[in-house]
């Protein structure tokens, strides 16, 4: 299993939009940035995932599935463009924010850290204990 960090602005798709589309999920779609979809390629049914609510409130507020592997993105007619789909798994217990996540030492090398921009990143397994211990949630 490989661990992943979707970013999606809380105005345009936030947390409760994503619960609300139940076990079918969701497309990640509108992703126009090559690295990220190629992340999205290497993505397997069953990965997991933080949804990352970025702008003002920047924090990692739960955990999300794979599940559909890439396909064509349905919001654009462009061959280029793939996404997978996620459906929400629980939600964090407390909100684990980027300035929590910048201040352990532990996750200097996270992709949120170096990367920011990105809005599908990977995440090493540490770093998945590492962020659910600090948001009191079940890894």
């Amino acid at each position: 299993m490989a661990y992943w960090l979707f970013k999606s602005e809380p105005a345009t798709w936030g947390w409760n939009d994503q619960v609300t589309k139940g076990d079918a999920g969701e497309e990640w779609d509108g992703v126009r940035n090559y690295q990220a979809r190629n992340f999205m390629r290497e993505m397997a049914v069953g990965d997991l995932g933080f949804f990352y609510h970025s702008l003002k409130e920047k924090s990692v507020v739960g955990i999300v599935e794979v599940c559909a592997a890439a396909h064509p993105d349905s919001s654009t007619d462009d061959p280029r463009w793939e996404c997978v789909d996620i459906r929400a798994v629980r939600p964090f217990v407390a909100p684990v924010t980027l300035d929590m996540v910048k201040a352990d030492e532990r996750l200097a090398d996270m992709a949120l850290v170096r990367s920011s921009r990105l809005s599908v990143q990977p995440v090493t397994e540490a770093e998945w204990k590492i962020v659910c211990d600090m948001g009191k949630t079940q890894a």
